[in-house]
C-alpha cells in the first residue's frame, strides 16, 4: 500500500535552534543578531530548513526582526511575544585586530522562553538541536531547554562564553547533555582550567573532554590558525583562509551552520569543515554576522581562494 514518505525518507534536513535573537548595535549600524539566529540564518542561505526558538518583545523592535527573519526564510512560528520584557539590543565593540566585545542587557524577551507542548513534536521531528550558553543565563530559558534537550535527536553545544553571563556549573551542565560541541581555542583554555584539565597541547585537553562528556565530537575554531575537528579516535585540521577582514561578528556562526550543512549532506570526516572554514572567512570580509549572499556568491569566493593558492606555490621564495 502507497504511503507518504517521511522527512527522512525524502532526504529532507532541519534544524532547530535555541536561544538569543537581538539588533547588534555596531559602529556602522544595527544588524539583526544573536548566535542562535545567526546559525539559522546562514542553514537557511545553505539550504537547510531552519527554525528559531526564541522570544521577542511586542516593540517595534521585535517586528522588525519578525519581518527580517521571514524574509530570509526562517520560520518564526516559535518566536514567542513578550507582552513585559523588550526585545533585546546588544552593543558590539570592535576593538585591536577585530576582536569584539558585547554588552548584552538584562533582562529581556528571550530570558523568558516559555515551554510549548509543540516544541516536543518540533524537537523530535528535527534532525539537529543547536544550542548555546547565552539565553540559559536565565531560570525560565534554562528550564525550557533543558526540556527540549531530552527530545533532540542530536544536541549540539555551541558553547559560546559571553561574561558575566555563565558559570562554570553552568557550563558543565551543558556540556553533560551534549553529543557534540564548537568552541574557540580561548574558550577551550577557560573550560579546560576550570575542570583542572588546563595542562598539555590542545589535542590533550580536548581528548580529556571528550572523555569527561562523552562527547562524540568537539570542533576547536582558531581564528587565523584555521579549525580542528576531532572524533574519539581521529583530528582533522582545516587551515584558515587568508582575507582582508572587516569585522568578524557572526564568523563562528557562520562556521557552525557551514558545518552542519556538510553533516546532514554526509560529508566525510576529511573535508567537513572546508566549507566552515570558507563561510567563516567570507563573512568576515563583510559587515555584521548576515550578510546577504547566494551559495553562488561563496562558491566563487572559494574559486578564487584555490586559484591564489595556486599562485602562491607556484610564486618563487627567496
Amino acid at each position: 500500500m502507497d504511503r507518504k514518505k517521511t522527512d527522512m525518507e525524502t532526504g529532507r534536513k532541519q534544524v532547530v535552534c535555541y536561544g538569543e535573537v537581538l539588533w547588534d548595535v555596531l559602529p556602522s549600524g544595527r544588524k539583526p543578531g544573536g548566535a542562535p539566529m545567526n546559525v539559522a540564518y546562514h542553514l537557511c542561505r545553505l539550504g537547510i530548513p531552519s527554525v528559531l526558538v526564541s522570544r521577542i518583545g511586542d516593540d517595534t523592535d521585535g517586528r522588525a526582526l519578525l519581518d527580517f527573519l521571514s524574509g530570509m526564510g526562517i520560520a518564526i512560528d516559535f518566536v514567542q511575544v513578550d507582552e513585559q520584557y523588550e526585545t533585546s539590543r546588544v552593543m558590539a565593540t570592535i576593538g585591536r585586530d577585530n576582536e569584539v566585545s558585547y554588552q548584552i542587557l538584562e533582562p529581556v524577551a528571550w530570558d523568558f522562553i516559555q515551554y510549548d507542548p509543540r516544541l516536543s513534536t518540533l524537537i523530535h521531528t528535527s534532525d539537529v538541536l543547536v544550542y548555546g550558553s547565552l539565553a540559559a543565563r536565565s531560570t525560565q530559558s534554562h528550564a525550557t531547554l533543558q526540556q527540549l534537550l531530552d527530545h533532540a535527536k542530536y544536541r549540539l553545544f555551541d558553547v559560546n562564553l559571553r561574561p558575566p553571563h555563565y558559570t562554570p556549573e553552568l557550563i558543565d551542565g551543558l556540556f553533560r547533555r551534549a553529543d557534540a560541541a564548537k568552541l574557540n581555542s580561548h574558550e577551550l583554555a577557560q573550560v579546560s582550567n576550570w575542570l583542572d584539565i588546563g595542562r598539555g597541547s590542545e589535542d590533550e585537553k580536548v581528548r580529556r573532554l571528550q572523555e569527561r562528556y562523552e562527547l562524540g565530537e568537539i570542533i576547536v575554531t582558531k581564528g587565523a590558525q584555521g579549525a580542528s575537528y576531532y572524533t574519539p579516535g581521529t583530528r582533522r585540521d582545516f587551515p584558515a583562509i587568508r582575507v582582508s577582514v572587516t569585522d568578524t561578528v557572526g564568523s563562528g556562526d557562520a562556521f557552525l551552520a557551514a558545518f552542519l550543512v556538510q553533516k546532514l549532506r554526509g560529508e566525510g570526516n576529511e573535508t567537513l569543515l572546508e566549507l566552515a572554514t570558507a563561510l567563516g572567512a567570507y563573512v568576515t570580509t563583510k559587515t555584521g554576522a548576515c550578510p546577504h549572499y547566494s551559495r553562488a556568491d561563496l562558491d566563487h569566493f572559494i574559486w578564487e581562494n584555490t586559484l591564489r593558492k595556486r599562485e602562491d606555490k607556484k610564486a618563487p621564495h627567496n
